[in-house]
């Protein structure tokens, strides 16, 4: 079974990445358990993010949330540079009051169903203003620079969120996907804790069981029974994280039977529950 290993390590809340290179081989599908923000600067690059691929243009903005299984293609004739956020998924609910939600932007592309958003004038936009700012804000080495980062940072998500609520930004679509897998993923993702056999879903979808198969595999990199598996794990982890009993989370992501579920979970993250806990 093909596994898709957890990319990245954040021990912190929020850690930021200017980057450039001109060697970035192909990267192998993975997640992480943060929320990213990637800002292209430069570069000829395509993001697949749960079966959509968007190819990018300089200054989009790519929302990976947290457990979203996604892969990149990078053409090396041409340098690739990119802002690099990673979020604990946390960390904006120490600013979430009553009047405002700075996760507000991953919501509003969950609803669209894109994870790229599209400045369409960035010579007019604040939002760009403030991106800029950012990326300059790396060649300062000063007095409290990260602290000026930071600050920066969360002018960003400001005005993204600004951004996102008023409509001045475009929620990129992909053309490059399937209508009926994009369909398939949502409704895997919405029903993990039921049960999801593959004669079920063709059933569903009125979709030959093997022709399903094969285009999933096309179109997302992966098996629809391997999907499924690693969906429920991260679950499973995420809900144990937030407090659930390791059994009850073991129920409430689809497995029947305990043992299964921690052979699975002990393979997958190489370590069991409890050891989730203690490693906190």
């Amino acid at each position: 079974m093909d596994e898709y290993l957890k990319k990245g390590y954040l021990n912190s809340e929020f850690r930021l990445f200017h980057l450039t290179d001109r060697e970035t081989r192909e990267v192998e599908p993975h997640y992480h358990d943060f929320d990213k923000i990637i800002i292209l600067i430069e570069g000829n690059v395509t993001y697949t993010i749960e079966g959509k691929s968007y190819v990018l243009n300089p200054y989009d903005i790519v929302l990976v949330k947290h457990n979203d299984i996604h892969w990149l293609t990078v053409d090396n004739s041409c340098n690739y540079e990119r802002l690099i956020i990673y979020i604990s998924p946390n960390f904006m609910d120490t600013y979430k009051t009553d009047s405002y939600d700075l996760n507000l932007c991953f919501q509003r592309a969950e609803k669209e169903q894109a994870d790229v958003l599209r400045i369409p004038s960035p010579e007019k936009s604040s939002l760009f203003r403030a991106i800029t700012r950012l990326e300059h804000s790396f060649s300062d080495d000063g007095y409290a620079a990260g602290l000026l980062r930071q600050v920066l940072f969360l002018e960003f998500m400001i005005h993204l969120n600004r951004a996102a609520r008023k409509d001045r930004l475009q929620f990129i679509d992909t053309g490059s996907c399937n209508s009926k897998i994009m369909d398939i993923l949502q409704y895997i993702n919405e029903n993990l804790s039921s049960e999801l056999r593959i004669n079920a879903l063709a059933d569903t979808f009125y979709i030959s069981k093997y022709y399903m198969m094969r285009l999933f595999r096309q179109e997302t990199g992966y098996t629809i029974g391997n999907y499924i598996t690693q969906k429920r794990l991260l679950l499973a982890k995420e809900l144990i994280l937030s407090g659930t009993a390791s059994t009850q989370a073991c129920f409430s992501c689809g497995y029947k039977d305990y043992s299964t579920f921690l052979r699975a979970y002990r393979r997958f993250f190489g370590e069991s529950p409890r050891d989730t806990l203690t490693l906190l």
